[in-house]
């Protein structure tokens, strides 16, 4: 993590305000601890639900998970966010998440079942309307959340070559190439019918990458080929020991830096479960699961060095952060911090 205008590192959280969250919350991240302490909260962009700061950490983005949709940029080097133009509308409903990619800003709108490309100018603010929209087809057997595509994530692979896309709705990925401002499918693939594919993440080795799935308790172990931007699926692992007690939707995942673990959140069951990693990458074996201390974990977060993990929990109104086994991968609860409706956070 990096400091931010010498006041040392910072985290930024999201929330839903139509929930009653206070918008976009700055923390102080303690170095030694992870512990995270609020400075400031903004509340000018409704439910900016998902953050990602710019790749030098100046600027940070947000989306506004509205009917109307739209992402907006802020300046970062003090305490309190400030906007840095106005928010842009993205020609999408429903974006749930976004990231910076080849001069742009992405977002995946999980209500228009779509993913725009929002240009970013040399100073890091905003042009003003989307540059290109690139609408999803496609559908799936669950009756309530795959009558039509749910774009769920966007985000660059390791190359920094493609844009990858998952969708819910349709049991997809796509990955695309960005050329003149818009978004073009270079590939997609499809996964298990019924899975509802919801993140990914990416092992730092750049050959595999895993796919949690939302309506399935499952991560799909998949590898990746960058110079042909191509995704394999090769097996399922189950988040779950054993058959869920109730209802079990995954949520986020992350992969440790050395690529040793992967974590994994499921709502419902409100868990974290670890995962070793073995054959370079190629498998995933669940160690176990621990309580996420929290209610409704909506998605994960890891430090730089791997030693940390954050889980915001919407329902419960929290963040809870984590000490990692560095032998066992296992979590241990560290602490928490009340933010009403979180939704994710991002270190900066």
């Amino acid at each position: 993590m990096a400091d931010l205008g010498g006041r040392g590192r910072r985290a930024f959280i999201g929330s839903f305000t139509a929930a009653g969250g206070p918008g976009i919350v700055t923390a102080a991240v303690d170095r030694d601890s992870g512990a995270l302490t609020v400075l400031s909260s903004l509340n000018g962009l409704p439910d900016p639900s998902y953050l990602a700061l710019s790749t030098v950490g100046d600027t940070l983005y947000a989306v506004s998970e509205t009917t109307e949709g739209a992402v907006a940029a802020y300046r970062v080097d003090g305490d309190v966010p400030e906007p840095a133009g106005t928010p842009v509308p993205v020609d999408g409903s429903g974006p749930t998440h976004l990231s910076v990619f080849d001069g742009h800003v992405l977002t995946a709108n999980y209500g228009s079942g779509s993913v725009s490309a929002v240009p970013v100018r040399p100073d890091g603010t905003l042009a003003r309307a989307a540059s290109g929209v690139l609408r999803h087809t496609g559908s799936g057997p669950h009756p309530r959340f795959q009558q039509r595509p749910h774009a769920h994530q966007v985000q660059p692979d390791p190359s920094g070559r493609w844009a990858v896309s998952v969708d819910l709705g349709t049991d997809s990925v796509r990955v695309c190439a960005l050329r003149d401002g818009g978004l073009t499918v270079h590939r997609e693939h499809a996964l298990r019918p019924g899975s509802g594919p919801r993140h990914l993440a990416f092992h730092p080795g750049g050959g595999y990458a895993y796919v949690v799935n939302e309506l399935t308790p499952t991560v799909t172990v998949c590898r990746w080929d960058a110079p042909e931007g191509s995704l394999k699926p090769l097996a399922e692992t189950a988040v779950l020991p054993g058959a869920p007690e109730g209802d079990a939707y995954p949520s986020g995942i992350a992969v440790a830096p050395d690529g040793r673990f992967v974590w994994t959140a499921t709502r419902g069951e409100d868990v974290l479960s670890v995962f070793a990693v073995e054959a370079g990458g190629e498998a995933l074996r669940l160690v176990g699961t621990v309580p996420c201390e929290g209610d409704w974990p909506r998605d994960i977060t890891l430090d730089a060095q791997g030693a940390f993990l954050y889980v915001a929990n919407e329902r419960s109104g929290d963040v809870t952060w984590f000490s990692l086994d560095p032998a066992t991968g296992l979590p241990r609860l560290a602490g928490s911090v009340a933010v009403p409706a979180a939704s994710c956070v991002v270190l900066g």
